[in-house]
């Protein structure tokens, strides 16, 4: 498929596991020059030459990490072209009661603050370019908020308020801003230890693979009965 992304350069947050990683191997396909950013990269090492995949480690929890890895971009291909807000994080929760404030900063700052600081870092060269694509990885949780997920639902919803925000200001200078929004999907962060699978099997009393059916099927009731990637 040609989508005319030969030759952009595109950085991809949260880039070595699951959707960052289907996305990032997606833009290379289409030709794509990708600076993929993550604190353990090495899955991206493997998909091509410093030519075409730069990998960049970057704590997307501190203010230090968005702006390092736009910098590392234009030192090496000279623009940004495309950038993919699309880091974070998701812990499973018992419900509000048991989110502390460390835990609502912790997930804040990862996924709400690293599209704040990514954006700001890179938005000044695509003004100066009067061009440029900035895509955020919301999710379906920020507008059906998940007891599971409180404060991830809460920090997807400010993403999209946030988006619409920066198409309204920056749309004239030639920057598209546009939110992608997807359902539950079995990633990495579903099967680590702790993660969203093992409290759906907790809460419902059965093995991980039926939790999350059932959670499919009777709790979503998602229309093809079964979450992405399953």
């Amino acid at each position: 498929m040609e989508l005319g992304l030969k030759d952009k350069v595109t950085v991809v947050t949260g880039a070595s596991a699951g959707i960052g990683l289907a996305i990032t191997m997606g833009f290379l396909r289409e030709g794509a020059k990708v600076v993929g950013a993550s604190r353990h990269p090495d899955e991206l090492k493997k998909l091509g030459g410093e030519d075409t995949v730069v990998p960049v480690i970057a704590d997307f929890s501190t203010p230090e990490g968005p702006e390092l890895v736009i910098k590392r971009a234009i030192e090496v291909f000279g623009r940004v072209d495309v950038l993919v807000n699309n880091v974070g994080i998701a812990p499973a929760r018992e419900g509000f009661l048991s989110v502390s404030d460390e835990d609502w900063r912790s997930v804040l700052e990862t996924n709400l603050m690293s599209m704040v600081r990514t954006s700001r870092a890179v938005i000044p060269h695509m003004v100066e370019q009067k061009q440029g694509v900035i895509i955020n990885i919301s999710s379906e949780s920020g507008r059906q908020p998940d007891t599971m997920l409180v404060d991830y639902s809460v920090s997807k919803a400010a993403m999209l308020s946030l988006s619409k925000a920066l198409a309204n200001e920056f749309g004239p200078y030639g920057i598209r801003v546009n939110t992608v929004s997807p359902g539950p999907t079995r990633t990495p962060l579903w099967e680590k230890p702790g993660g969203f699978a093992e409290e759906l099997a907790r809460q419902f009393e059965m093995d991980k693979d039926q939790a999350i059916a059932h959670f499919a099927k009777n709790v979503r009731q998602l229309p093809i009965g079964r979450i992405g990637g399953s």
